[in-house]
């Protein structure tokens, strides 16, 4: 059976965004060296437009297409909105970093572009067989532009342990989605939900859901399925650092919540009590071992996955609340992580990694404007108000103690303390100690006009969260 012409037009951002990709890969081979910035250029002109279409399209329904095996509704058009925007923040830091390496390549961007397609993919997926091949998309696409600096050993030993960990994640969750479909007998997430509804939790059933969660803790970095997250932090160029620990978070919780809430909700009671566990864990290791690290890329690693543990409380909760503040939760934090390793991008420069803690030495007395910007993020990773970390971790919170499980409330606090250290120690770094460095940071104006925006955009969001919150409210309905 042939698809209707009139369902095409619900994947014409996939279709646009898959056009420009190939065509800036062919168009590449064809510019010299300095003129490859058209490349970019054309990639960020690709992301405006893309996210034009897809706000266009919205119409607030949910639509079904291809025989049920991708779906348009508001969550979907609001998380691939916040995936182009800081997709495009991560096409605007890497600029200049890459050119001043002899890495400004076409192949950067369209790798980028593929791996947005990917997450896409994921955030559209209604079918076990269009999630995964979202993921792997987006996965092949990662490898690769972790690997990008193919001259630096760092980067090859970060792609290769990437890899073969990410292979290892990918097997776990394609044989728990091979025994979903064993006990429903269907791929489509509905159908597998209306054929669980009415079943009691079995055997099988708890087999699956076993695998499924492995599977996502590995892709989210959750503990114990961590290990690869510290190492593909520091060794990765830093403009792939970044995007990975922004925009494909937001394509990770889409799939949780294909996966989890819309596929097994009603193993609710089961898989929740699963990622209590690794949310507590992610939350006890992350913030503690990140005290004891001194490269900032691992800080912001070890940072991570902290927010992982937050980010799974929302969902644990099973509440529309609880999926509405975490939601709210993964987007801002896409947001802060971009900006954050955005400023290691700003104070690196040719031959020089800024990714040390004590490379922050004396930033107010070289900047005092990006030293308060830097004070902003970390401020809002360490959820201090009024900055809007803080109104996240309150609403994260809120959900949780909903469902009556004060205790892991307390606990998250309790941790969010210990982790406010490692947050504050930067400001003390940058405002207290004596500068080592005097050089210069970059001029370029659109390095500079970008992180202050993004930094900006956080503090404005914790002023005045109403608006995005009541986004994520509308989208599930509450």
């Amino acid at each position: 059976m042939i698809p209707a012409p009139g369902e095409f037009v619900l994947l014409i951002p996939e279709i646009f965004v898959l056009s420009m990709a190939c065509l800036i890969l062919v168009l590449d081979l064809f510019l010299r060296d300095n003129e490859r910035v058209i490349s970019y250029w054309l990639a960020q002109i690709s992301l405006g437009f893309v996210a034009v279409i897809t706000l266009a399209l919205n119409d607030g329904q949910t639509h079904l297409v291809f025989h049920g095996t991708y779906i348009a509704d508001p969550m979907a058009a609001a998380l691939k909105v916040s995936i182009y925007l800081v997709t495009a923040l991560a096409f605007l830091y890497s600029r200049h970093y890459l050119y001043e390496r002899g890495l400004f390549k076409g192949e950067y961007y369209v790798l980028g572009l593929f791996a947005m397609l990917g997450m896409m993919v994921m955030v559209s997926a209604h079918s076990l067989l269009t999630i995964y091949l979202g993921l792997e998309l987006l996965s092949l696409s990662l490898y690769a532009m972790v690997a990008f600096n193919r001259d630096a050993y760092p980067c090859t030993e970060a792609a290769m342990k990437y890899f073969v960990l990410g292979a290892l994640a990918s097997g776990m969750l394609l044989y728990g989605m091979s025994m979903l479909y064993g006990l429903s007998g269907s791929l489509d997430i509905e159908l597998i939900a209306q054929a669980l509804g009415g079943k009691a939790p079995s055997a099988p059933l708890i087999f699956t859901t076993t695998f499924i969660v492995v599977g996502l803790a590995f892709k989210l970095g959750a503990v114990p399925f961590h290990m690869w997250v510290p190492d593909v932090y520091q060794g990765a160029p830093t403009p792939v650092t970044q995007f990975i620990g922004s925009a494909s978070k937001i394509a990770a919780f889409a799939m949780v919540m294909r996966l989890l809430s819309e596929s097994i909700g009603s193993l609710q009671p089961q898989w929740g009590d699963m990622l209590a566990v690794l949310a507590v864990l992610s939350l006890a290791i992350g913030n503690v071992v990140a005290i004891a690290q001194t490269n900032l890329k691992r800080m912001l690693a070890y940072s991570t996955i902290s927010h992982i543990g937050f980010l799974l409380l929302g969902i644990l909760s099973g509440t529309q609340q609880g999926y509405a503040a975490a939601m709210f939760y993964v987007i801002t934090y896409a947001l802060m992580a971009a900006g954050a390793f955005g400023m290691i991008i700003l104070l690196s420069r040719a031959g020089f990694e800024a990714d040390e803690i004590s490379d922050f030495k004396g930033l107010n007395q070289r900047n005092s404007w990006f030293a308060f910007m830097m004070l902003i993020l970390m401020f809002s990773m360490a959820g201090v108000p009024p900055t809007v970390g803080f109104y996240a971790k309150l609403a994260v919170l809120q959900a949780v103690i909903g469902v009556d499980m004060l205790w892991l409330a307390a606990v998250a606090v309790f941790f969010s303390v210990i982790g406010a250290f490692y947050y504050i120690r930067m400001v003390k770094v940058m405002y207290f100690d004596q500068a080592e460095d005097d050089t210069p940071l970059a001029a370029h104006f659109d390095l500079r006009f970008g992180l202050s925006a993004n930094a900006l955009a956080i503090l404005l969001l914790g002023l005045f969260p109403g608006s995005l919150m009541s986004l994520c409210r509308q989208v599930f309905g509450n």
